[in-house]
């Protein structure tokens, strides 16, 4: 009787590494790569804040100011109304993140708007549109409150100026205008910081945190759908 042969089926081999072949850069490419990093770092870092706390004023008889800023960007804007041809001046804001049950006034327009007839705007000059409380998009709720005003208004709005914190200026002024033009022309005015030199701004973290956090938001609203 013939033997069978049995033979044992190949078992399939594990590996967990390879040998491949692939490219590199020699000694002279990293040092042209390294180089071109640093002169990559160096622009955005030189030109990053220009980008962001844009300036860009419209002929226009309505300023608008961003009512969260600061005191000195307030006197800014009073400044600039003084200054300029504007007829009327608007606050806008949503309510006060702190203290809202102990202040005079609960929402931020309201208190830029107090604060600009305290340092010498007649109050007929004012204009407090106060927005919606909102978890996040503050700035897109403002430009819908501005918007649903002038539905309301029998003063027609055709052209304005916003004013807004200096790095925060570049995103404010993408959403005003995805909100408000074609109808409403916007032009854009950055209030100069005085808590960091805008110039060195990488060198105090106030100023690292206000432009990192700003190019971040911008991106997101750049590809946001309004």
């Amino acid at each position: 009787m013939p033997r069978k042969n049995h033979q044992n089926p190949k078992r399939p081999r594990i590996r967990l590494i390879k040998r491949q072949e692939m490219w590199t850069l020699t000694a002279q490419g990293w040092v042209i790569a390294i180089a071109l990093m640093i002169c990559v770092i160096f622009f955005s870092i030189s030109h990053l804040y220009p980008f962001l706390a844009v300036t860009s004023p419209i002929k226009a008889d309505v300023l608008v100011v961003e009512g969260w800023v600061t005191d000195y960007a307030v006197e800014q804007a009073f400044t600039e109304f003084k200054s300029g041809s504007y007829r009327q001046i608007f606050t806008t804001g949503g309510p006060v993140e702190r203290g809202f049950y102990l202040v005079e006034y609960n929402n931020f327009a309201a208190i830029a708007a107090a604060t600009l007839k305290k340092l010498g705007v007649q109050p007929e000059k004012v204009t407090v549109v106060p927005a919606r409380d909102v978890i996040k998009d503050r700035t897109h709720a403002s430009a819908i409150a501005l918007r649903q005003w002038q539905a309301y208004s029998n003063s027609p709005i055709k052209s304005i100026n916003l004013l807004t914190s200096d790095a925060h200026a570049r995103r404010t002024w993408l959403i005003f205008q995805q909100v408000l033009e074609p109808k409403i022309k916007v032009g854009i005015i950055a209030a100069k910081p005085v808590n960091y030199n805008p110039n060195k701004w990488w060198t105090s973290s106030e100023g690292v945190r206000t432009v990192i956090s700003e190019i971040i938001a911008y991106i997101y609203a750049l590809f946001v759908n309004w």
